[in-house]
């Protein structure tokens, strides 16, 4: 597992030890930030299911200005911090341990949008469509923003949730990816 592309291309990143996480792999990583990308001037990430870090960093690499990384297990925070630090990116985030929907509360009481919120919860939890609510519940999204989906390729999300719609989608094997953004028109 590595930073593909950007100004910390070819860093390799630590996994969360042991099997409770299921890190993104470098060809569906690429694959996604070509759909969103692949390069970007500036913005905020959240990464809600942050494991190694690896979708933010491969984000602030590419060019985001800030990134908060939020993971419920203490391990994945730590190794989260170690790949921070490997890639000299410490100024650039905040790292939480909490859960998703928790996170997504707090960080509507600080008033904060993103450019792009990478949801890529374990596949045989997720939730993804009661996310989407509330981050559309809580204007979480810039205008022109996205949100990033990973998930089962046998699962199919719906074409609008909240006040999103989807405007993306691939398939990789096993694994999906679909993005949404605001419903124009």
């Amino acid at each position: 597992m590595r930073v593909v592309s950007g100004s910390c291309k070819g860093i390799a990143l630590k996994a969360v030890p042991g099997n409770s996480t299921r890190p993104t792999t470098d060809k569906v990583k690429e694959a996604m930030f070509n759909m969103i990308g692949p390069y970007f001037d500036g913005g905020r990430g959240l990464d809600l299911f942050a494991g190694s870090g690896g979708l933010g960093i491969e984000a602030l690499s590419r060019g985001l200005d800030q990134i908060i990384f939020v993971d419920r297990d203490g391990k994945a925070i730590q190794t989260i911090r170690d790949n921070i630090h490997k890639c000299g990116l410490e100024d650039k985030v905040e790292v939480y341990r909490n859960d998703a929907e928790r996170a997504i509360k707090a960080v509507s009481k600080r008033n904060l949008s993103f450019h792009f919120i990478f949801l890529d919860p374990p596949y045989k939890k997720q939730q993804l469509e009661k996310l989407l609510e509330m981050i559309s519940g809580h204007n979480l999204l810039d205008d022109e923003g996205a949100i990033i989906c990973e998930h089962g390729s046998d699962i199919e999300l719906p074409q609008m949730i909240g006040n999103f719609n989807k405007y993306k989608q691939e398939k990789y094997g096993i694994i999906a990816i679909s993005i949404y953004g605001y419903r124009r028109g």
